[in-house]
């Protein structure tokens, strides 16, 4: 597809990345973003958050914006309709590189954590606002409480190693530490397991480890398929490596000024910087009327 082919009235779904593409730095949603997805499903077009974020962590933005169906967490391991209590997809990771990682992680003194499905992963309770996973961590640390602020999640200490002995599984384990870290700690992982692992830059400071065959490009596919929409009738918003995936899959796909370079370019169209509501600004031209 080219910007050519590009047609509102063809499109039934519109993929978003929340963190550096729908949100403001503040991880708030303006008004003006929540009035311009409100008037796109209302003529039927659905919005499909697509995130690195747990299910629990992304579930009061979907609130907001009302958006019901599927959508995507945990950079694809998980597609999850909320409203229907359903789990329509999963991949998670082998404990062994979660266990690699966490040595890695001591060896070089960067702060590590790791996602625990819960036991009853596919049991949706009145209190829960995701999948009852647990988020742990060896260390509080700068790192912990800055990703508690920025997910709104609780972090659980205690030692990594013993429960990943017990674990069969992991959702995704996730470095936190200076994107100049990223590629010496992809390097070791690479070599020990190469293709059986997905590990990706999903924040300047996030680096994520997760299943081969996990991307938010899979879990769109999955969402998409559930709804019965074609990826040509989908738009793709995002900014950060771990959305190129989804870009590639989608018919159409927008980048804000803020995205990194390599997603700008791999983007069909360009839009104003998150700090400009740059979605917004392109609903409201293709899809206001």
């Amino acid at each position: 597809m080219t910007e050519k082919d590009f047609d509102p009235k063809t499109i039934k779904a519109l993929a978003i990345d929340l963190d550096g593409t729908l949100l403001y730095p503040d991880k708030t949603i303006s008004e003006r973003s929540l009035r311009i997805l409100r008037l796109c499903m209302e003529k039927g077009i659905r919005i499909i958050i697509a995130t690195g974020r747990a299910v629990g962590s992304a579930e009061k933005y979907r609130k907001l914006i009302g958006a019901s169906g599927p959508h995507v967490y945990y950079n694809g391991a998980c597609v999850v309709d909320m409203d229907a209590k359903k789990v329509i997809f999963s991949r998670y990771v082998d404990p062994e590189p979660i266990l690699f990682c966490t040595r890695l992680a001591r060896q070089y003194g960067i702060y590590f954590q790791a996602f625990f499905p819960s036991a009853d992963n596919d049991i949706f309770t009145g209190k829960q606002q995701g999948l009852g996973e647990i988020l742990m961590t060896e260390k509080m640390t700068e790192e912990a409480e800055f990703y508690t602020r920025s997910a709104g999640i609780k972090i659980m200490v205690g030692d990594l190693e013993e429960r990943l002995t017990k674990a069969s599984a992991i959702i995704k384990g996730m470095f936190v530490t200076s994107e100049e870290n990223h590629e010496k700690l992809r390097i070791p992982l690479l070599e020990h397991f190469g293709e059986s692992l997905y590990v990706v830059q999903t924040t300047p400071v996030f680096l994520e480890v997760l299943a081969s065959g996990v991307s938010k490009g899979t879990g769109l596919i999955h969402a998409l398929e559930y709804l019965d929409i074609k990826p040509e009738q989908t738009i793709a918003f995002g900014d950060e490596e771990n959305d190129l995936p989804m870009l590639e899959i989608a018919g159409f796909s927008a980048a804000p000024a803020n995205a990194k370079e390599s997603v700008q370019k791999a983007a069909m169209f360009q839009i104003p910087p998150d700090t400009e509501d740059g979605v917004a600004v392109f609903l409201e031209k293709h899809f206001s009327e």
